[in-house]
């Protein structure tokens, strides 16, 4: 019920299909937004600025961005590389801009590979639920960590449901370093994943 409660104030649908639908590249995880409740939880415990600028990898239908932009006001882009999710995001980007006053300008949603998102140098926010194998992270992460290189910055990543392939290549093979650990009450005691790690790299 939360969830529809959250969508319906946002003016927008961000629910899971009924039927999962899969990806055509085994690289690529099926769509599941992020719970409302959990994003409740990480907020209570991560602070945002409206000088961030958040990046959602696998962003589905939008529910991450909308959530940020509309409660923190920090600058959102969604990257989607399923036509079909994309389009869903834009039609709920024009019902939530026309029934809020909130800025057009600081969300956006770009459809393309992962690997492909060219970084701003103002983004400073990552995050990933899961979307993508390891080698796919692994790309996106060499992207992250050359934009660093060529404009020195804090950068964070924050993961939910992380894969502990992501979690080894991150501590192992990246100068990301843990920050931040937001266990979700009453759901990580029975399930590991049910977390949010937050790591930090820059400056």
């Amino acid at each position: 019920m939360i969830d529809y409660k959250f969508d319906k104030l946002l003016h927008i649908r961000t629910g899971a299909e009924k039927k999962l639908s899969f990806p055509d590249s085994i690289q690529y995880n099926p769509y599941e937004p992020t719970p409302y409740h959990a994003l409740e939880i990480l907020f209570q415990h991560y602070g945002v600025s409206e000088q961030d600028q958040f990046v959602d990898y696998g962003c589905g239908k939008g529910r991450l961005n909308f959530y940020i932009h509309h409660f923190y006001h920090a600058t959102v882009k969604g990257i989607e590389m399923d036509e079909n999710f994309y389009q869903e995001s834009i039609v709920n980007l024009r019902n939530y801009l026309q029934h809020t006053n909130n800025r057009e300008d600081t969300i956006e949603f770009i459809c393309c590979l992962a690997e492909e998102y060219i970084i701003d140098p103002h983004d400073n926010r990552f995050y990933f639920f899961n979307p993508f194998s390891v080698q796919v992270f692994q790309k996106v992460l060499n992207r992250i960590l050359r934009s660093i290189e060529e404009s020195n910055r804090e950068v964070e990543l924050i993961l939910y449901y992380a894969h502990e392939d992501y979690i080894y290549y991150l501590e192992d093979k990246t100068i990301f370093e843990l920050r931040q650990e937001i266990q979700l009450p009453g759901l990580y005691e029975t399930n590991p994943y049910e977390r949010f790690l937050i790591y930090r790299a820059g400056n």
